[in-house]
């Protein structure tokens, strides 16, 4: 189980059901991750998708919501009734939004998160804080702003220690 999130220096995710920017190669290294893999997120990210359900992936939408479908969509109404719907060799990535990230984090071996080197005051959604304790930096790739990207960021992979 992955997860795959851009966070902001105050370990911001999002407002008002949105993403707090728009990183280009951000979105070209998530759409590389997942591809071919299955991805799981909230009803509410779900929604803030442009393009639903993405494409080239499984889709598992996790909802209280018992009456929640969609064509193209799994759900599940369950950490454990997810779980069950896996295979071994299934490669997972949790997307979000921040409720889902709480819930997953104990279950996660990967975290490939984007560091935007940014904050964001007025972000209502956050991401939980990475305990170096438990997580241990794999690698890194630091990108500078430029003219399609109005901050820095750093993509890192982190695995359970």
């Amino acid at each position: 189980m992955n997860i795959i999130v851009a966070i902001a220096d105050n370990y911001a995710i999002g407002k008002s059901g949105d993403l707090l920017c728009y990183l280009p190669d951000d979105l070209k290294h998530f759409k590389a991750l997942t591809t071919g893999a299955t991805v799981v997120m909230g009803k509410k990210t779900f929604f803030s998708l442009p393009r639903r359900p993405l494409p080239n992936r499984r889709n598992i939408v996790l909802t209280r919501d018992v009456s929640f479908t969609h064509e193209g969509v799994d759900v599940a109404h369950s950490i454990e009734e997810l779980t069950s719907t896996l295979t071994p060799e299934e490669k997972v990535f949790i997307i979000g939004g921040g409720e889902v990230y709480r819930q997953f984090m104990p279950l996660a071996k990967e975290l490939h998160i984007t560091h935007i080197h940014h904050t964001w005051e007025d972000a209502d959604t956050f991401f939980p804080e990475i305990d170096t304790s438990i997580w241990q930096r794999l690698n890194e790739e630091f990108h500078e702003a430029d003219e399609r990207h109005a901050y820095a960021f750093t993509f890192a992979t982190y695995v359970r220690k």
